[in-house]
């Protein structure tokens, strides 16, 4: 059946391409290889919500990673679950890394963490055009035993 014939209503499925590209975006993290951040991101990009400091922009996201690596060599992106229907796709995923520099306030544990990852995605023509994202930094505190601390309390 094709894709003109198929019912009223239908969901097509999300297509191997925006697979890759999905995986290639996560892959960044565990792979090091910036150059393939401008062929999966959209020029325009947005990730919602922008980490502390964050531009918009492939450029943005290659400087977050990069900052990521550099404090935790052993980070790692590891996706669970691709779900959605074309140009919509959801994920979830963990990172993992050693907690051997401070994050987010807390000195550093030396502890193994895993942070949860649920991120939506919009695609367009085989690259991403927004990320909205919630990774779960309270069960990383939990896994730390600690607590942000502003100097400001």
């Amino acid at each position: 059946m094709s894709t003109e014939q198929l019912p009223s209503g239908f969901v097509k499925a999300l297509t191997e391409q925006e697979i890759e590209t999905l995986k290639a975006f996560y892959g960044v993290f565990s792979q090091r290889d910036y150059t393939v951040v401008d062929t999966i991101l959209a020029p325009d990009w947005q990730d919602i919500p922008l980490a502390p400091g964050q531009q918009e922009g492939s450029e943005g996201y290659k400087k977050l990673v990069q900052g990521f690596v550099q404090a935790f060599s052993d980070v790692e992106v590891n996706i669970h679950e691709i779900f959605g229907s074309h140009e919509r796709a959801g994920v979830r995923a963990e990172m993992v890394f050693t907690h051997n520099n401070e994050f987010l306030g807390i000195p550093a544990s030396g502890k193994k963490l895993r942070v949860t990852i649920h991120e939506f995605h919009h695609i367009k023509d085989g690259k991403l055009v927004k990320t909205w994202h919630l990774e779960d930094w309270l069960g990383m505190f939990v896994q730390t035993g600690s607590w942000p601390v502003s100097t400001n309390q």
